[in-house]
């Protein structure tokens, strides 16, 4: 295996309760639209603010993916280059708009091995605004060992 970067997590060096720093984005209009652009979404709620504020929102909003691109770098900026992520499972409980600012945190809430043999980590993350949470998400991570 390649060499890997310094900030890598190995699954020994893992404790549960373990707590991922937070990451922080900031959600300029330019940034709902273009990354709605990037993924083929032209669903209107993403770039037409007339659209999105008859839907009842108050402006245009990130579309599934970004925000699912957003719990993968919370995840990844705590674990490092080496990991896999094997499963995510995400609730979208409330809209992130252009103009606000995310944040990502999460905690460590298991560490095993699986029946494969795999060294796993269980994760929970809470995406937020400042007008509080909005999409909680589960994770299970593979990780190298030392």
């Amino acid at each position: 295996m390649a060499e890997l970067k310094q900030n890598q997590k190995y699954w020994g060096d893992v404790s549960e309760g373990e707590v991922l720093p937070r990451v922080t984005m900031h959600v300029p209009f330019a940034k709902v639209i273009l990354n709605a652009a990037a993924t083929n979404d032209y669903f209107p709620g993403h770039h037409d603010p007339e659209y999105a504020r008859a839907q009842g929102q108050r402006n245009i909003y990130l579309n599934t993916m970004a925000i699912e691109g957003f719990i993968d770098r919370v995840a990844t900026d705590w674990a490092g280059p080496g990991t896999f992520i094997r499963k995510r499972q995400m609730q979208m409980r409330a809209s992130i708009y252009a103009g606000d600012t995310m944040y990502g945190e999460g905690v460590v809430t298991k560490r095993y091995q699986d029946a494969a043999g795999r060294n796993l980590v269980d994760i929970t993350i809470s995406i937020a605004t400042d007008e509080g949470p909005r999409v909680p998400a589960a994770l299970t991570l593979e990780l190298p060992r030392h």
